[in-house]
C-alpha cells in the first residue's frame, strides 16, 4: 500500500521539468522499493512491538543526481511519507522522527544507488494538535489520531451522534488532513460537511455535536 501511495504522489508530482528527469533508467519508484526493503530487513522486536529504521540516507551517482535537479528535495519528502505508509501498513514503530537525506556519491555509475538504514532515537516532532472541549491536547505524530466512541480509539468521545470509528486526523505531505471513516452523522470542518479535508491552523472539526479545534505545529 506504501509504494502504490508513493507512485500515486508521484505522478501528480512529476510533470512539466521534472519528467524529464525521470526518462532515464532510473526511477524514483526504485527507490522508495528498496526503502522499504531495507526498513523490513532491519526491523526489530522491542517491549515497544516492532521498530523499524527512520533515518536514512540515499546515495545516487553525481549523474543521477544532477539529473534530478530541483526534484531531490520533494523527492526526500515524499520519501519519508512512503516510509510512514509502509509502517503503518506494517505495524512498525519508529523510536523519532523519519528522515531521508539523498546526497552524490561520485564512485556509483549512473542508474545505481545505496541506501542505508538505522534506527535513531529521538523526540517525534508533531504535525499539530488536536485541541478537546475541555482543552485537552492530542498530538498529530506519525500515526493516525482515530476519533471514535470504541475504548481503542486515540480520542474517545461519550457522543451518542459519534460513531465507533467516526474519523481519523493524519499528516498529509501537504500537512494534515482530516478523513471521515464512514460515520453515520458524517464529519465538518468549520461547519461545511466533508469526507476529506486538508486542515489550517484553527479549523473546527465537528463530529457529532462534539468540536475539536486543530493546532498547527
Amino acid at each position: 500500500m506504501g509504494l502504490q501511495q508513493f507512485e500515486q504522489r508521484l505522478e501528480r508530482l512529476v510533470e512539466g521539468a521534472f519528467a524529464k528527469a525521470f526518462r532515464g533508467e532510473l526511477q524514483p519508484v526504485e527507490l522508495g522499493r528498496r526503502l522499504m526493503r531495507e526498513m523490513d530487513l532491519r526491523r526489530a522486536l522491542s517491549v515497544r512491538g516492532t521498530i523499524a529504521p527512520n533515518s536514512f540516507v540515499v546515495l545516487l551517482s553525481a549523474q543521477d543526481y544532477d539529473r534530478f535537479g530541483g526534484f531531490v528535495e520533494v523527492l526526500s519528502r515524499e520519501l519519508v511519507e512512503a516510509a510512514r505508509d509502509h509502517a503503518r501498513a506494517e505495524g512498525y514503530s519508529f523510536l523519532g522522527p523519519v528522515e531521508v537525506e539523498i546526497r552524490a556519491q561520485d564512485s556509483l555509475a549512473k542508474s545505481t544507488f545505496s541506501i542505508s538504514a538505522e534506527v535513531v532515537e529521538g523526540e517525534e516532532v508533531p504535525a499539530g494538535w488536536i485541541v478537546l472541549p475541555d482543552g485537552a491536547k492530542v498530538a498529530v505524530g506519525d500515526d493516525p489520531v482515530v476519533i471514535g466512541r470504541l475504548p481503542e480509539c486515540d480520542i474517545v468521545l461519550s457522543d451518542v451522534n459519534v460513531s465507533r470509528r467516526h474519523a481519523e486526523v493524519r499528516r498529509d505531505p501537504g500537512g494534515v488532513m482530516v478523513v471521515d471513516l464512514g460515520s453515520t452523522n458524517g464529519t465538518r470542518v468549520n461547519g461545511a460537511p466533508v469526507r476529506q479535508q486538508s486542515l489550517a491552523s484553527g479549523d473546527l472539526v465537528t463530529v457529532g455535536i462534539t468540536t475539536l479545534r486543530f493546532e498547527a505545529s
